[in-house]
């Protein structure tokens, strides 16, 4: 196992790092600057190999915490999202200053999942990501709190670093934690718990053996980093979990030492397209099919058509996000629709030359064209 991996970081091109809360602030949360003046050495070492780097950052909301004076983490979301305000422009500072000692430029990205929700948003961060990359930049990401609302919040930065990585199209993403990686058990409740140091398959029992909760100071825990490791690896990347606290952590991941949790990349990794209609989107509505359009989906990898629609459920527009359910209400797959849901109920059931005779027009045969769609059921 120990092979693979190091043959995987010795090609490694692009790198995401994110940085926990917990390992950029003591514990009255405010910033360690030891720890962050020694992460961002470390990064730009990285760097200087030649290797792309982004880096995720937890902390603003702890900045602000501490420049506000506050003895606990805010409970309301105004007060949070000031906290975010106030906390953030502190935060990029210290970065700022300290990686341009090193002579590195870095530039601010503040993300909402709207932003990678929305396609053709998406697809500008996209080029903003590889126009700095091509100037040597490193950016600098977070998630934007001072103004998400909690239906458009990634809800952690474990997230929003793994949805970064299928962005970028990253190799590698490393989680900088509190803890040295994922655990049979509990190391907390359980001394006897066993590191597990190579991770394959993201299996059910490997889910199980993720739990805790985060600091008071963060918000993750280890199921969101067995959640984003599934968003890695699908997308094409490796992830490993190590104990950002550790000295020169970053420097032995590069150096091939066997520290931490790897997580082994999808060989099969779904296209950039997939991946985003898998892991980013925000469902409209749903749509039911016989079993005769389930097995032409799933077995052939066909489009929808009209014909093997049985229901139409929500209020969506053409180029939304639909969940394709079959009879028994699993869903199957999810795609991006050529029609509105009024048009869809209109022409279910019916052969595709009759569209334009039912609604007045036809753009397209395919309700869902199987180039917009992503099977997300085991057959995958």
């Amino acid at each position: 196992m120990k092979i693979e991996r190091d043959k995987y970081i010795k090609n490694i091109k692009r790198i995401v790092f994110k940085i926990g809360t917990s390992t950029l602030t003591h514990p009255t949360g405010l910033l360690d600057l030891n720890k962050i003046e020694h992460i961002v050495r470390q990064i730009t070492n990285v760097h200087n190999k030649g290797i792309e780097v982004v880096l995720v950052t937890s902390g603003a909301v702890g900045a602000g915490i501490g420049k506000l004076g506050l003895k606990t983490r805010p409970n309301t979301i105004p007060e949070k999202q000031a906290a975010a305000a106030v906390g953030q422009g502190v935060l990029l500072h210290m970065y700022e200053k300290l990686f341009s000692e090193y002579g590195k430029t870095v530039a601010q990205i503040l993300l909402t999942k709207e932003d990678i929700l929305n396609r053709k948003r998406f697809l500008n961060a996209r080029n903003t990501f590889f126009t700095l990359f091509n100037q040597g930049v490193i950016p600098i990401i977070n998630e934007n709190d001072a103004v998400a609302v909690d239906e458009l919040k990634f809800g952690d930065n474990d997230t929003l670093s793994a949805m970064v990585t299928s962005l970028v199209e990253a190799d590698l993403l490393v989680l900088l934690s509190d803890i040295d990686g994922l655990y049979n058990s509990n190391p907390n409740e359980n001394k006897d718990a066993k590191l597990i140091s190579y991770v394959d398959i993201i299996t059910d029992e490997i889910k199980e053996a993720a739990g805790g909760a985060g600091t008071k100071f963060g918000t993750g825990g280890m199921i969101t980093k067995i959640k984003s490791a599934d968003i890695a690896v699908n997308s094409g990347a490796s992830m490993i979990i190590v104990n950002g606290s550790r000295p020169n952590i970053i420097n032995e991941i590069l150096e091939f030492k066997n520290v931490g949790t790897f997580f082994k990349a999808n060989q099969n990794p779904l296209q950039s397209r997939k991946c985003w209609l898998t892991y980013n989107t925000l469902i409209k509505g749903k749509i039911t099919i016989d079993d005769g359009a389930k097995e032409a989906i799933i077995e052939y990898h066909k489009s929808l058509l009209p014909a093997g629609i049985c229901k139409v459920e929500g209020f969506f527009e053409k180029g939304d996000i639909v969940s394709i359910i079959d009879i028994s209400n699993n869903e199957i797959a999810r795609g991006i629709t050529n029609y509105n849901s009024n048009e869809i109920d209109t022409i279910k059931r019916c052969k595709t030359h009759l569209i334009e005779e039912k609604i007045g027009y036809k753009s397209y045969d395919e309700v869902v064209h199987a180039n917009n769609m992503v099977v997300i059921t085991n057959e995958n």
